[in-house]
């Protein structure tokens, strides 16, 4: 593990590599605490760089043997340590390096690098992994082709896979085998994978557009086979919808994913053989649910469209991580908007945005799309490279349209097909198809913080005019005071009395393309003529722009928009921006210990849209799930008390509950499904309806009996998770509460994914209890500390979304949640990191809690120099602000 606190890396210092590689060739003789891994490596001069000692990275690394053209190296010709190998004086010209290293994957419980996971040997090499096994130039922009032979005990390890195609097997005495795997097309070493071990096979056929039969496996622990069929379509839909939307065609003769138990992320793209965290990959009516069958989709999909996006082009550096990540993250957006609802999985994308991203860029931890430094790289895996980035791009679709998007995605292929890009290539690219200057919308790269428009209107009933002022501000972040205006698409839509949309004959005041207003000055005005009558003005439609508005829109003017608004997205944030005022002002009431009040036009609003069959019923679901507590909090600002927010925004529900029980009844009993389950996003949507009103059911209800119902009879896990949860959360102390609990604990103890639901729904339990029942879950012989699921199901759940139990005035959570940390930092580096950014937000808290948070903070900064420079980094950073 990495302690040092490495100086930071800047992207103005960026070099190009001294040294290329054009092949590498490696010998992996698979053993449980000693792999042997030969590397032979062609390198050669780059004439693009000055002449320069040969360095190559490692990390831990144990060398056993070192050749150049052949012949050993003598010791005095090269200096060689864990983490560095250099040669001082290489040869002028071409040669070939033969490097020996010798590892130990049962004892990486980093998960980076070559590692053993339930016995079946794996890698992870994004970021900085391939460091791990040999010593190498590990940056993205060495790209090199690739041949794999690996060796391993049969019995052990029948199935051998790396990337590319399969291009020679076979058996070895002694009962070992091998197998020798080529990729032809060259990659950086992070996209390097092998896998070996005792796994099943589901096998399909995908036949591409120019009609080559592609062999798609995916391997998977024996006994979960009937588990992948819902992975394997959804591979094929992507496959399909990749060259239909993109033109891309998949360039392999074999595709593979693998399920692994104990991953760090979600999933890796590595050439032609992706590694999964099975939690993205098994699926079936009664272990997954709705939420789940939508992740496995959009995973799956994510890292099959990387085969262009992020593999045969990739990122010159680091901080073009955006580059990839963001752009893959739009295109498995729109991916899923086709295959369901697309404005349900809209709502669904920003939702989850200001939930993550938009805390990133208002805190500590804020940082641009492109990074201008770090220390360490698997810190800015974030919200916003992912996320934001993913914002961005959609943006760059918004200004230059459908056509001139495409037009400059395929200059975009066209150009930098087996290169490692830049955002700068990127941008390039859709301005020469275009013939448009983005110069300035590229500060959406470069700026941190989510801007903030302030708007107003005036009609003018005389002059039939409407006149729009908006003006922009981009908060200071760290490193960044001053902020240029941003280039910021807003689409609009100005709603008549009757619900129809009015045509201004001209619009003056900056640039209009269609329904898109482009906001481009500090503050500027446009103004529509020719409005016969005052219209209500819709802006931000389909969220055009990762943007806060402020916007005073009376009561009845959000009420007509959620009424009559033909964009879906519009009007469930009209019914969010009715809320949330109710919402804060209920909170504001319960810190004060003062009456709490439910607004009636609010209950009106929401009641309507419930019981209106026209709608779609996962849009109804999704207008029912009123803003979060943390959407309530970021909104406050500042001295927030999460009991009181909680509070507050409990008696809201329950006031909706008291006044729609009728519409909820209705809606519970008429959504049950008399079929068999289907994962189909029209189904889902009935469900997820339906649970809303079990939810509010469970609201007004004085007795569990209702929830209890419901889980005894629920046919599929998405209602049996749904009713365990209102169960644990409305009455956890009931007796047929304990009993649920026991029972799903007895039916899935031998499925981990299941299990993790099971302890997720008991982390999020509210109220001061909650610290003493994790710390009992802790004890349960299913909880494994050395597996990252477990450990994000109940402590990251805990830390991340139970309010009120994890921000105890008394400060007790956040000193468990700190020796925890430094527990995990031992084991796992990253996995902690990440989890330690449920503190960023701290200074938001109200002054005791955020006393009792500093102070945790502090006993983790205190453990330096033993944290990994992972916890350094993010630790520091959410102390200094």
């Amino acid at each position: 593990m990495r302690t040092d606190i490495a100086q930071p890396i800047r992207l103005k210092d960026y070099l190009p590599p001294a040294w290329l590689v054009e092949t590498v060739h490696l010998d992996v003789s698979l053993h449980p605490t000693e792999t042997k891994v030969r590397a032979k490596i062609a390198l050669k001069p780059n004439p693009k760089s000055a002449a320069a000692p040969l360095v190559l990275d490692g990390d831990g690394l144990s060398l056993t043997s070192l050749k150049l053209d052949g012949a050993p190296l003598p010791p005095s010709s090269f200096v060689a340590s864990p983490n560095q190998l250099t040669i001082p004086q290489p040869p002028n010209g071409a040669f070939t390096l033969e490097i020996e290293t010798l590892v130990d994957p049962s004892a990486n419980t980093q998960l980076s690098g070559l590692y053993r996971s339930s016995g079946t040997y794996c890698t992870q090499c994004e970021a900085e992994g391939f460091r791990r096994i040999t010593y190498f130039p590990d940056r993205p922009d060495v790209m090199a082709v690739y041949t794999t032979r690996i060796e391993a005990d049969r019995q052990e390890a029948p199935v051998l896979l790396a990337n590319g195609n399969l291009i020679d097997s076979g058996a070895l005495d002694s009962g070992r085998h091998f197998a020798v795997w080529h990729d032809p097309h060259p990659k950086p070493s992070y996209l390097f994978a092998l896998v070996g071990g005792d796994l099943a096979c589901v096998e399909d056929t995908f036949r591409t557009m120019s009609g080559r039969d592609v062999t798609l496996r995916i391997y998977v622990e024996h006994g979960k086979q009937d588990r992948c069929a819902y992975a394997m379509d959804s591979l094929k839909r992507s496959m399909k919808w990749d060259e239909e939307a993109f033109g891309r065609e998949y360039d392999l003769d074999i595709f593979m994913i693998v399920a692994v138990s104990d991953f760090n992320m979600g999933a890796m793209e590595n050439k032609g053989l992706n590694v999964f965290n099975d939690k993205y990959v098994l699926a079936s009516a009664e272990t997954a649910t709705d939420a789940d069958f939508a992740h496995i989709e959009a995973v799956i999909a994510h890292e099959y469209f990387h085969n262009w996006t992020g593999n045969r082009i990739t990122c010159r550096d680091w901080f073009q991580l955006c580059l990839k990540e963001g752009l893959t993250v739009y295109r498995d957006h729109e991916f899923s908007a086709d295959q369901r609802s697309r404005a349900v999985k809209r709502i669904a994308e920003v939702r989850h945005l200001r939930s993550e991203q938009f805390p990133e860029d208002a805190g500590p931890l804020a940082h641009p799309v492109r990074p201008t430094k770090f220390r360490e790289i698997n810190n800015f895996y974030t919200a916003t490279v992912y996320e934001k980035g993913s914002e961005v791009t959609r943006m760059i679709a918004t200004i230059l349209g459908r056509d001139g998007f495409k037009k400059g995605m395929d200059l975009y292929f066209e150009r930098h097909d087996g290169e490692a890009a830049t955002v700068e290539d990127f941008v390039k690219s859709f301005e020469d198809a275009n013939g448009r200057d983005l110069t300035q919308f590229s500060l959406w790269y470069h700026q941190a913080g989510t801007p903030q428009i302030t708007v107003s209107s005036t009609y003018d009933a005389g002059a039939k005019t409407l006149s729009l002022s908006l003006e922009q501000m981009v908060p200071a972040t760290p490193g960044q005071t001053a902020k240029e205006p941003m280039h910021i698409p807003l689409k609009f839509a100005l709603i008549g009395e009757n619900g129809s949309e009015a045509s201004p004959a001209a619009v003056s005041g900056g640039e209009v393309s269609g329904d898109v207003l482009h906001l481009t000055e500090r503050s500027q005005t446009f103004v529509f003529t020719g409005i016969g009558a005052r219209p209500v003005v819709s802006l931000n439609r389909s969220f055009s722009a990762p943007v806060t508005l402020h916007f005073a829109q009376s009561k009845e003017d959000l009420a007509h928009i959620a009424r009559h608004d033909s964009d879906l997205f519009a009007r469930w944030q009209a019914i969010t921006d009715l809320a949330l005022p109710n919402l804060m002002a209920a909170a504001k009431a319960a810190a004060a210990g003062k009456a709490i009040e439910c607004d009636a036009g609010l209950s009106e609003a929401l009641l309507a849209i419930a019981a209106d069959d026209t709608l779609e019923a996962a849009f109804r679901a999704q207008a029912l799930a009123l803003p979060s507590e943390s959407d309530i909090a970021r909104e406050l600002g500042s001295n927030n008390d999460p009991d009181a927010i909680y509070k507050g925004r409990q008696a809201i529900l329950s006031a909706i509950a008291t006044a729609g029980a009728d519409t909820f009844r209705s809606l519970y009993d008429g959504l049950a499904s008399g079929g068999s389950f289907t994962p189909d996003a029209a189904s889902a949507g009935r469900r997820a309806l339906r649970n809303a009103a079990l939810g509010f059911l469970a609201l007004s209800d004085k007795c569990p009996a209702g929830a209890a119902q419901a889980f005894a009879t629920a046919d599929n896990m998405t209602d049996l998770a749904q009713a365990l949860t209102v169960l644990a959360h409305r009455f956890p102390e009931a007796p047929e509460t304990h009993a649920a609990l026991a029972a799903f604990e007895s039916r899935f103890a031998s499925n981990a994914l299941v299990l993790d639901k099971w302890f997720a729904i008991q982390a999020t339990i509210p109220g001061e209890g909650s610290l003493d029942r994790v710390m009992r879950l802790m004890q349960n012989p299913h909880f494994a500390a050395s597996n990252p699921n477990r450990v994000r199901s109940l402590i990251g759940t805990f830390a991340f979304a139970n309010a009120t139990g994890f921000n105890r005035p008394d400060g007790k959570a956040y000193h468990f949640f700190a020796e925890e940390i430094l527990a995990i930092d031992k084991r796992n580096p990253q996995l902690a990191a990440r989890l330690l950014t449920a503190l960023r937000s701290w200074r938001l808290l109200e002054p005791v809690r955020a006393e009792q948070a500093r102070e945790a903070l502090m006993t983790i900064e205190r453990a330096a120099p033993q944290l990994s420079s992972d916890v350094a980094d993010i630790v520091e950073r959410i102390l200094k602000g």
